[in-house]
């Protein structure tokens, strides 16, 4: 469970940074904010932040949950690397 939470998550972020190219700002925007709730926030804050517009029903609630989960049993180390290409990411995008 732990390999694929991680490899979930990695695919989660290379498709989101991929799509960086081929969505408008406000789609960017909406990625990166969710990604970085999703690194460093709660769930709470997913749903007040940048899911707060939107209908998020139970099960993808529970999905959420689940790689959230995953996502804070990474290492430390692990965790710091992808925060890390986060800001990278941001501050290339704040460039464009």
């Amino acid at each position: 469970m732990k390999g694929s939470g991680a490899l979930l998550l990695g695919s989660l972020t290379l498709l989101c940074i991929c799509g960086l190219t081929y969505t408008s700002e406000d789609d960017n925007e909406f990625f990166m904010e969710f990604l970085q709730t999703l690194l460093v926030g709660t769930p709470e804050e997913l749903y007040e932040g940048p899911l707060g517009k939107y209908d998020v029903n139970d099960m993808a609630k529970e999905a959420l949950g689940d790689l959230k989960s995953c996502i804070d049993k990474l290492k430390p180390q692990h965790k710091e690397q992808l925060v890390k290409l986060l800001v990278q990411v941001l501050d290339n995008t704040e460039d464009t």
